[in-house]
């Protein structure tokens, strides 16, 4: 109660003390609860400011007993950027695949993983992949400084090896995060006898000078047919050999020839540097992994032209279609003069393909062009019509088309109609050739 509230009463004694401020009797409810004896009135306080809540100095609390130091918390461990406990290894990925006969490791952020099996994919009953088991799976195969390009770059291609099998990288960054694609390849090269290529193949790599290009899309195993021609070649005859490739696939051994393999990145700066400069290594066989551009194309005919045997790749799904690619890097005034010059320098054109067979494995079948005279003639004059009907009559050279590999694949029993009328460049030409009536 205020003084203004108060009723008359006769004079008093000296007013008591004002009133503690809420801080003062904080502090005597802690001394009362200490069991230390109230102040008798001999200590003077400060009455508190009529316009400060506060005291302008701290009283000082009487001493305390010392309070026991808890023991130290146990050290909390560093925050992991490793895989999920849920994902295995990356070599764990590719050991499985191997042993399945996968071909292709599918993995990427946001995703499950994934592999193909003989053209199919196929889910992984594992969840789907972070960020950090993804990056934990890049140190697995690449450096530091290869990781940092990547993310420079967005891109990455490489190789790397295990004991069991080589894998080609490609990895690249997409919508949902990073991603990567391993392709597998095997340590041990398969022969024309294995691959159950045409005996026409050896004669191809017998050739001593000239073009052979080996041609189909991605996955068709045109790197497994041109190591299989590298190998025949590499226990037949004593040559010089130079491949420039990105990355290296298949790893030879030198035997009867010499070989020396360079990978563009790691060996080379760009195929067409390389293969310049393969002309003055004294080779005899050149083999160039993909001839992308118009300087790589006019540098490999140009060595096809001087007297060496250049082998190469290309994206085209038929002979006839490779000849058109390459004429369509020109233009029409240097088209006639390259006609001359792939008439003159071409050995053959392989166009290839894989198929799911009836046991369930794969098997290749070929649309293949051999450079006779009379096909070098139709080449110079452009008739590409009159070409694909010569390479239909033109087994005894060696020539088949497409459809006449997938018609004799259905009558080994290998495919079934189906995959034969869906393979075909020109299904009603294979549906007559299959009820008998061509």
């Amino acid at each position: 109660m205020t003084q203004s509230q108060r009723p008359s009463l006769p004079p008093l004694p000296p007013p008591p003390m004002p009133p503690v401020n809420e801080f003062e009797q904080t502090n005597r409810d802690m001394m009362q609860m200490e069991d230390i004896p109230e102040d008798d009135g001999s200590t003077q306080f400060m009455p508190a400011s009529p316009i400060m809540t506060e005291p302008q100095s701290p009283i000082e609390a009487p001493a305390r007993p010392p309070v026991p130091t808890p023991p130290p918390l146990p050290a909390t461990p560093p925050r992991s950027f490793g895989r999920s406990p849920e994902q295995p290894s990356l070599a764990e990925l590719v050991r499985h695949a191997f042993d399945e006969g996968f071909s292709d490791v599918h993995l990427g952020v946001g995703e499950k993983p994934r592999m193909r099996d003989r053209g199919e994919m196929v889910i992984l009953e594992y969840p789907e992949i972070d960020e950090n088991t993804f990056m934990s799976w890049l140190r697995e195969i690449l450096k530091e400084d290869e990781i940092q390009r990547f993310k420079k770059e967005l891109e990455f291609d490489g190789a790397t090896q295990y004991e069991f099998a080589r894998v080609r990288i490609n990895i690249f960054d997409s919508l949902r995060g990073p991603a990567m694609v391993l392709r597998l390849i095997p340590l041990k090269i398969l022969t024309m006898e294995q691959l159950r290529l045409p005996m026409i193949f050896q004669d191809i790599s017998d050739a001593h000078k000239g073009l052979i290009l080996v041609t189909g899309p991605t996955g068709s195993g045109k790197s497994t047919t041109m190591a299989a021609m590298v190998d025949y070649i590499n226990k037949e005859h004593p040559k010089h050999i130079i491949t420039i490739e990105d990355p290296v696939e298949f790893v030879h051994q030198s035997r009867r020839s010499l070989i020396k393999q360079r990978e563009v990145g790691m060996h080379t700066l760009k195929f067409d540097n390389a293969l310049k400069a393969a002309l003055r290594e004294d080779p005899d066989i050149i083999l160039v992994g993909e001839m992308r551009d118009k300087e790589t194309v006019n540098t490999a005919l140009k060595a096809a032209q001087t007297g060496h045997l250049v082998m190469g790749t290309l994206h085209t799904n038929s002979a006839v279609k490779t000849l058109e690619r390459i004429l369509s890097l020109y233009n029409a005034e240097e088209r006639e003069a390259m006609r001359v010059a792939i008439a003159e320098s071409l050995v053959a054109i392989i166009a290839q393909g894989l198929c799911r067979t009836t046991d369930g494995k794969r098997a290749a079948y070929h649309d293949i062009l051999i450079n006779t005279e009379t096909v070098k003639d139709y080449i110079i004059q452009g008739k590409n019509d009159e070409i694909l009907e010569l390479m239909k009559d033109g087994e005894f050279d060696g020539m088949i088309t497409t459809n006449q590999a997938l018609f004799n694949l259905y009558q080994e029993g290998r495919i079934t109609e189906e995959t034969a009328l869906e393979l075909s460049p020109t299904p009603n030409e294979i549906a007559m050739m299959l009820r008998g009536r061509i």
